[in-house]
């Protein structure tokens, strides 16, 4: 039961730190939906052309908010593909706090932020590049309301359902995490890293996929007692997007897209990651 109960609070105050980005994003989303024209869209069209660079910015600050924000954003295409990788790759949390609190790895700290935030800036424009070839799509905000009617109350009515509805479902799934996290415990995590190998970047890539802080706690902690490398490290980080992930499959109803930033995310940091392991 104490473990439960753990796992419980843990869940919750995980969850809650999401509702001030998640209930921004949306506010943001309804007031463009009721105060859309074509001088928004012209602005919004301009914005979007330095958006890899902002959301590489923003997304180094530690906390994974914005993650959740810009998966929101793109669903309802107010950001590009382009934009959402950079945030979700440069996207930092407890890694920042665990790697200050340890003096003789503090020095890590700084290159592994610029290493972020220059990977995800890089990969979010060619991403935009690549993107900007294909014939824009017309869904937008609208079609990520319409479904329940949202728009036809008011804009604060609106943005506090939306809120609502996904806060629900990260509590669900954090509740899971950390029950499977707990029962696995952090030795069987560890040896599924390939301890020793040259492929251990890729698979920390692949847990850093794992939709919650626990798994930047994970390999910053095995980094700092020397289970992993600094390559590994810095794959698994890449990769680590927070909640970001699970926001972005529930928020945007178009699930090859979102598979594809997953691969995108996870291939950019396993290959940063073996080429550092790589270079030593």
């Amino acid at each position: 039961m104490e473990l439960f109960i753990d796992i419980l609070i843990d869940a919750m105050l995980d969850s809650l730190k999401m509702l001030p980005f998640l209930f921004g994003a949306y506010l943001l989303m309804e007031w463009l939906e009721h105060r859309s024209g074509e001088g928004m869209e012209k602005l919004l069209a301009r914005a979007r052309r330095l958006g890899p660079f902002t959301g590489a910015l923003l997304g180094c600050v530690p906390q994974c908010g914005f993650s959740v924000a810009a998966a929101n954003l793109y669903a309802g295409r107010v950001i590009t593909m382009g934009t959402l990788v950079a945030v979700f790759l440069s996207t930092s949390d407890e890694a920042v706090p665990l790697l200050l609190g340890d003096p003789s790895r503090a020095g890590a700290l700084l290159p592994l932020l610029g290493l972020k935030v220059a990977v995800g800036a890089l990969a979010g424009l060619a991403v935009d590049q690549v993107m900007a070839r294909r014939p824009p799509r017309e869904e937008g905000i609208h079609d990520l309301c319409h479904h329940c009617h949202c728009e036809e109350g008011s804009i604060l009515w609106a943005a506090l359902r939306h809120t609502g509805s996904i806060f629900l479902f990260i509590l669900a799934v954090n509740l899971a995490l950390g029950g499977g996290v707990a029962l696995l415990g952090e030795e069987r995590l560890a040896a599924l890293l390939l301890d020793g190998s040259l492929l251990q970047p890729v698979a920390a890539a692949l847990l850093g996929l794992i939709p919650n802080c626990a798994a930047s706690v994970l390999l910053t902690r095995l980094y700092l007692a020397g289970a992993v490398s600094f390559g590994a490290l810095a794959a698994g980080l890449l990769s680590a997007s927070g909640v970001g992930v699970l926001v972005l499959f529930r928020a945007n109803p178009r699930p090859r897209e979102n598979l594809a930033v997953l691969g995108l995310v996870w291939g950019t940091g396993g290959a940063v990651g073996l080429i550092l392991q790589l270079l030593g």
